[in-house]
C-alpha cells in the first residue's frame, strides 16, 4: 500500500510539472472518505494549486471523464478534466477548493448562526439538480455507466440486499426471509411504476458540493445511470448528518418542483408520493453502508450517521411513506427504529491523536502511550507575541493573538506545513491501523505560539478525519 501510495504521488507530480510548466511547491494528500479513490493537492510556485487523482477502477474513471465532458459541456458546475494519464487511472483536475455543503451546514450550526445563508446554497442546488437530471434524454452516453446503465430491478436488489445484510444481520433484527423477499419485489414494482427516462446522480448529498465564492459545484457523480427523477431530490433532502428539518426540506422540494416544471409536466402530489418511497430505498441503502462500513470494516464516523438516518427513517414510517401493503417490510423498518440503541465506540481500537503545547523551559512533556516518536514542532522560530506587553497576558486562545500570529507570512507558511506533515501520518497510521500519534508544540512560555498551533492542529485533524480521537492538553495554561 506505501508503495503504490509513492508510485501514485511520483506518476501525479510528473504529470503536474508537464501540464502546468511550472514548479511544485507542495504535496498534500486529501483525506479520503468511503471510496477508495486518493486525492492529492498540489501547490504551485505561482500560487495557484490543482488537484491530482489516483482509482485503479478505470471503468468507474471512464464514466467520470465521460459525464464530466458532458456537464461541462451543458454549462454545469463539474471539475474540469485536466489530464488523463495513459493508464486512465491518475488524473488531473482543476482545485475547487475545500469547502462543501455539509461543511457550512456544520459551521452555521456549531456557531448558532442564521440558517437563511445555507438554504440560499440549497436553492442554488436543487434547481441545478433538474438541469443534471435532462441530460438523460439529451444524448447522455450513459453506456459507460458503472456499474449499471439504470437504477433497474437488479440495482434496488443489490440495494434492498445490502441494507439486510449489512444492517438488518448486523443488529440482529428478526424477519423471515421469504416473506421479506415477497415484500422487496413489490417494493420494488412500485419505484419502478415511476418514469426513468432522466440521469440519477445517485450520489446526490451534501458532501459532494462544493462551495467557492458562493457558487455551488459538484462532483462524484461517476456512479450515475439512468433513473427515476425522484431518487436524486429524495437523496440531498434526507442527506443523514446534514440533518434538515421538515420545514426546510418541504421548502426545498417546493423550489426543486418548481424548477422541474419548466421541463416537464408534472403532477405534484403524485411526484411527492414517490419521493417518499424513494426516500426509503435511498435511506435503507445508505444505512448497508453504515452498517458495512462502521460495523464491518470499523471505521467510527459512518456509525456517527447511523442516528440521523434512524431519525429520518421514523418521520418517513410516521408519514406512510412506504407504500401497499408491505407487512413484513413494515416489521422491519419498524424494529429498526424501536430498537435502536447508540453502541459506544472502543476508543482503542481507533487511531487516537494526543496534540500538546509545552514549555521549553520546563520540558518536552512525556509520551506515556509507549509507541514512542510522533511529532515536536519548535514554535520558537517565529514572531512572538509574549514579547509585546499588550499580549502577555493572552493565550494562544485568544483572537487577539491569534491575529497578531497571522499578520505573518512565515506563520501561515508553518501552519500550512504542518497540516501537510500531519496529514500524510495520520492516513498512513489510519491505514495501518495504528492507535496513537503523539503531537508536540513548543515555544519559550508555553503560553502564546505553541497554544495557538496545538489548537489550530487539533481542530484541523477533528474536521478532517472525524474516524479519529483527537485529545487536545495545554501544559502552561488552564
Amino acid at each position: 500500500m506505501e508503495e503504490l501510495f509513492e508510485t501514485s504521488v511520483s506518476v501525479l507530480t510528473d504529470m503536474v510539472g508537464d501540464y502546468a510548466k511550472k514548479g511544485i511547491v507542495g504535496c498534500r494528500p486529501l483525506a479520503q472518505s468511503g471510496s477508495r479513490r486518493r486525492y492529492f493537492r498540489f501547490w504551485l510556485d505561482d500560487g495557484t494549486t490543482m488537484i491530482g487523482a489516483y482509482n485503479e477502477d478505470v471503468a468507474e474513471n471512464r464514466a467520470f471523464f465521460t459525464y464530466s465532458g458532458f456537464f461541462a459541456a451543458k454549462g454545469l458546475n463539474v471539475p474540469s478534466v485536466l489530464l488523463v494519464h495513459d493508464d486512465k487511472k491518475h488524473y488531473l483536475l482543476n482545485d475547487l477548493g475545500e469547502e462543501t455543503l455539509y461543511d457550512i451546514v456544520c459551521k452555521t450550526r456549531r456557531e448558532n448562526a442564521c440558517f437563511g445563508s445555507v438554504v440560499d446554497l440549497y436553492e442554488k442546488v436543487v434547481a441545478a439538480l433538474p438541469k443534471f437530471q435532462m441530460a438523460g434524454k439529451e444524448g447522455m452516453d450513459l453506456s459507460v455507466a458503472y456499474p449499471r446503465a439504470a437504477f433497474d430491478r437488479q440495482s434496488m436488489q443489490w440495494d434492498l440486499n445490502y441494507f439486510k445484510y449489512y444492517y438488518l444481520k448486523m443488529v440482529n433484527i428478526q424477519f423471515n426471509e421469504q416473506l421479506l423477499e415477497d415484500d422487496y419485489q413489490a417494493f420494488m414494482d412500485y419505484l419502478l411504476e415511476a418514469d426513468s427516462g432522466y440521469f440519477l446522480y445517485r450520489d446526490f448529498q451534501s458532501r459532494n458540493i462544493m462551495v467557492n465564492d458562493g457558487e455551488v459545484f459538484f462532483i462524484d457523480y461517476q456512479g450515475g445511470r439512468r433513473g427515476a427523477l425522484q431518487y436524486d431530490i429524495a437523496s440531498l433532502l434526507y442527506d443523514a448528518k446534514a440533518d434538515l428539518s421538515p420545514e426546510t426540506r418541504a421548502h426545498l422540494l417546493d423550489k426543486y418542483l418548481d424548477e422541474l416544471g419548466k421541463y416537464v409536466d408534472i403532477d405534484r402530489e403524485k411526484f411527492r408520493s414517490y419521493v417518499g418511497a424513494f426516500s426509503l430505498i435511498r435511506i435503507m441503502q445508505a444505512m448497508g453502508a453504515y452498517g458495512y462500513r462502521g460495523y464491518f470494516e470499523r471505521k467510527a464516523h459512518f456509525l456517527q450517521s447511523i442516528p440521523y438516518a434512524i431519525e429520518n427513517l421514523r418521520n418517513l414510517l410516521n408519514s406512510n411513506a412506504l407504500p401497499g401493503n408491505l407487512p413484513e417490510l413494515d416489521k422491519v423498518l419498524h424494529a429498526v427504529v424501536d430498537s435502536y440503541v447508540p453502541q459506544q465506540t472502543a476508543v482503542g481500537d481507533y487511531l487516537t491523536v494526543d496534540v500538546c503545547s509545552f514549555s521549553y523551559k520546563k520540558g518536552i512533556p512525556e509520551d506515556k502511550s509507549g509507541n514512542g516518536g510522533g511529532f515536536v514542532f519548535d514554535c520558537r522560530a517565529l514572531p512572538n507575541p509574549g514579547r509585546e506587553s499588550a499580549y502577555r497576558d493572552f493565550t494562544g486562545r485568544d483572537e487577539c493573538v491569534r491575529e497578531y500570529l497571522l499578520k505573518y507570512d512565515e506563520v501561515r507558511e508553518f501552519e500550512k506545513h504542518v497540516a501537510g506533515l500531519l496529514d500524510m501520518s495520520v492516513e498512513n497510521y489510519i491505514e495501518r491501523k495504528f492507535t496513537h500519534l503523539s503531537v508536540g508544540f513548543g515555544c519559550t512560555g508555553g503560553q502564546h505560539r505553541s497554544v495557538y498551533f496545538a489548537e489550530a492542529a487539533a481542530a484541523h485533524l477533528k474536521k478532517k478525519f472525524p474516524q479519529i480521537v483527537v485529545n487536545l492538553k495545554h501544559t502552561n495554561i488552564q
